[in-house]
């Protein structure tokens, strides 16, 4: 059985998809949700899978849902849904990746802080990034992955970007922090440093604000989302965070 803190982050997750969401298909398992102001961006156009799925019949689902969509993704919580649906996606011409999900615990960090920012105050960082990774796309499809942060404000009670600044101004890094006051989640997302301020400490300094924002509105789940296979997963558990569960997503086109 799930740990209460996963089933707390997954109810979540999955709430924060569907308030997102300019609007919402229910499927057997899941749902599926779309945005046409932000068509280039999958997180905005895909199916979320939050329940026990015939695993078997999940091609032909999200090929319903998708269909019209030059690409497909799909989101699963539940990690042995997850494993389940591995085999008969992959046969469908998916790719795989596992995403850990981790949990703070103990005191939040020491560190510089960082402080709430606008939007635009990240625009330019998040463009330059956004342009580094992928170098091949249109203009349209990097502004839609920058401008789809403005969405994120329905998803949560409490959304608020979190940014560290260079002496200059500069915003150097800069995470996304969603809140349930209700529940008492809070999610840090989309911890990102510019090229040019890697290993300054500034995503330490982004972190630890997010974390004592947090503790402040007296969220007791605070995690985050980390790839399975990178780097940065190792960096998180030397802040405080343990891996509690597992997430999955498949992606084609």
């Amino acid at each position: 059985m799930p740990s209460s803190e996963l089933q707390r982050i997954n109810a979540f997750l999955s709430a924060f998809a569907r308030r997102q969401a300019e609007r919402i298909v229910d499927l057997p398992g899941g749902f599926a949700v779309y945005d046409d102001a932000f068509a280039h961006s999958r997180a905005n156009n895909q199916v979320i899978i939050d329940t026990a799925v015939d695993s078997e019949a999940l091609p032909t689902i999200a090929e319903e849902a998708l269909g019209h969509l030059p690409h497909r993704l799909i989101s699963v919580l539940d990690n042995e849904v997850g494993m389940a649906s591995a085999e008969p996606l992959i046969r469908a011409g998916y790719t795989h990746s596992t995403y850990l999900v981790m949990l703070h615990a103990g005191t939040v960090p020491a560190g510089r802080p960082a402080d709430e920012v606008a939007l635009d105050a990240i625009r330019t960082p998040l463009t330059r990034r956004w342009q580094g990774i992928l170098p091949d796309v249109g203009n349209e499809v990097i502004r839609h992955l920058v401008d789809r942060r403005e969405a994120r404000r329905r998803g949560a009670d409490v959304v608020r970007f979190i940014g560290a600044r260079t002496q200059e101004g500069e915003v150097a890094s800069w995470a996304d922090l969603y809140m349930d006051l209700a529940t008492g989640v809070a999610q840090i997302e989309d911890l990102i440093t510019s090229e040019a301020h890697l290993r300054c400490g500034y995503a330490d300094a982004v972190l630890t604000t997010a974390l004592r924002l947090a503790v402040e509105e007296d969220c007791g789940v605070r995690f985050l989302t980390a790839d399975a296979t990178d780097w940065p997963r190792h960096w998180y558990e030397r802040r405080g965070f343990s891996v509690i569960g597992h997430s999955h997503c498949f992606e084609r086109g």
